[in-house]
């Protein structure tokens, strides 16, 4: 893949190059048809004129030798008289098409603007044609015989050291181009390939990786980018670890309760106290791992869905009424006094996993909330918010807790009562519906006082 990339490279500069060559040449052609081709025809034609003005004057002049001395000065000449005979002075035309016509035209004393007339070609400008067609032609009158005089330049000639030297230093300037773009090719793909082992690495859950994250381009913040993706699904990888850890225990511990308690019941000796004791125990158990599943599921449930969760109208007020009288046997078991302050308020959500909250929450506050003890909900709306706040007097979080209370599987139970257990699930689930509704959740507790859950919803 790498070779891959440093071929295209190469092949895309080339060919930048080559095309970039063949547009400025057709740009030039262009320029040179249309602005300096009628300048170079009259530049051309005044020399001529003078060259003829000149042998005119001067009537005893050897013409062959004059000729012979001009074509020597960087032009090519063609000389022509009545009779339509040729001579040709300088090197020699690639091609001879100078059309009798033209010689007749000049001969009766017109102008010949070959080089402004010459068709255009797209790939050869008419400047390096070279064709007698692509002369000028004047008029000469020498002891009133009548000639034709036609020249142009001889390329050649022109073609001095400095047009070598600017041709030298446009190849120079292809080659150091050419060397620079593999030594950037090199440079760009380098980060590519440490970014391929990086990947490779991270594919054999090695997250540990080390990237030119210093760079100040693109390819700098895509390294950055890279780093902490890594070290996000080194992260993930952690929790999954230890997810898989907590759920084997939290299954294994009830699962072996069951198996010990079952094999109890087959022994024939039981009396039918331990009998009804163990077959409880076991009921309690299937119970926990029944509670287990559901939340596990309900937790999986709301790890696959994103921001856009489907949402509708629905009643706080009536929620909540419901989750209170579900646990209404609860508070006559152990008496305690729940008073409830709730508006009716209507809010957009998903009401099934909204009611998660308050059934959680309720359920907690009812657990670690003593025999005499007493709750207090309150649901209100301000122009800004929806406030749910249930108060309980129980015994309350250590602070050290505080912190982790949302972490999935963790538990301040030992702390908070001896036998008392739970998933360590319910929390981490109100969380997360809470943030899949955009909303905060705030603690507040002491130990032995009561702990204070204050939800909040911001209105869109």
């Amino acid at each position: 893949m790498i070779r891959s990339l440093y071929s295209k490279f190469l092949v895309l500069t080339l060919g930048i190059m080559f095309f970039s060559a063949m547009l400025a040449f057709l740009i030039v052609n262009t320029f040179y048809h249309q602005q300096l081709k009628t300048k170079n025809d009259e530049k051309n034609t005044e020399i001529a004129e003078t060259i003829a003005d000149y042998m005119e004057a001067n009537p005893t002049l050897s013409l062959t030798e004059f000729l012979q001395k001009e074509a020597a000065l960087g032009y090519k000449i063609v000389f022509a008289n009545a009779e339509h005979d040729l001579q040709f002075f300088g090197d020699d035309f690639r091609e001879d098409n100078l059309s009798e016509a033209a010689i007749d035209n000049v001969l009766k004393g017109k102008i010949y603007h070959g080089m402004r007339e010459f068709p255009k070609e797209t790939f050869v400008t008419g400047f390096f044609s070279d064709e007698t067609a692509n002369t000028v032609g004047v008029p000469v009158v020498i002891d009133d015989n009548n000639y034709a005089l036609f020249i142009r330049p001889n390329i050649k000639l022109l073609f001095t050291e400095v047009h070598y030297l600017l041709g030298g230093m446009f190849v120079s300037m292809a080659i150091i181009s050419l060397i620079a773009m593999v030594f950037v090719a090199r440079k760009l793909v380098q980060p590519l390939t440490e970014l391929t082992k990086a990947t490779k690495k991270i594919g054999q859950e090695q997250f540990s990786v080390e990237l030119p994250t210093g760079r100040g381009d693109e390819i700098g913040e895509l390294a950055t980018s890279f780093e902490k993706m890594a070290a996000q699904l080194q992260q993930s990888d952690k929790m999954k670890k230890q997810f898989i850890s907590d759920v084997s225990h939290d299954f294994q511990t009830p699962l072996q309760n069951i198996q010990g308690y079952a094999h109890l019941l087959q022994e024939a000796d039981l009396q039918e106290t331990e009998r009804q004791n163990y077959a409880t125990i076991i009921q309690s158990e299937t119970e926990r791992l029944s509670g287990l599943t559901k939340q596990l599921l309900l937790l999986t449930s709301l790890d696959t869905l994103t921001d856009n969760v489907a949402k509708r109208s629905f009643s706080l007020q009536e929620q909540i009424k419901e989750a209170i009288q579900k646990h209404q046997w609860q508070m006559m078991e152990k008496n305690i006094t729940l008073t409830a302050d709730v508006d009716d308020i209507t809010m957009l959500g998903h009401p099934d996993f909204i009611e998660k909250i308050w059934e959680n929450l309720l359920s907690n506050a009812l657990k670690y909330t003593e025999s005499d003890g007493s709750i207090d909900i309150s649901l209100k709306e301000t122009n800004e918010a929806i406030i749910f706040t249930i108060k309980d007097t129980g015994i309350g979080i250590d602070a050290s807790h505080l912190p982790h209370l949302f972490e999935r599987f963790y538990r301040a139970d030992s702390a908070r009562h001896a036998d008392i257990e739970g998933t360590g699930l319910g929390l981490s689930i109100v969380e997360q519906v809470v943030a899949l509704h955009d909303g905060s959740i705030d603690v507040i507790s002491k130990l032995g006082k009561g702990t204070t859950f204050t939800i909040t919803f911001l209105k869109m």
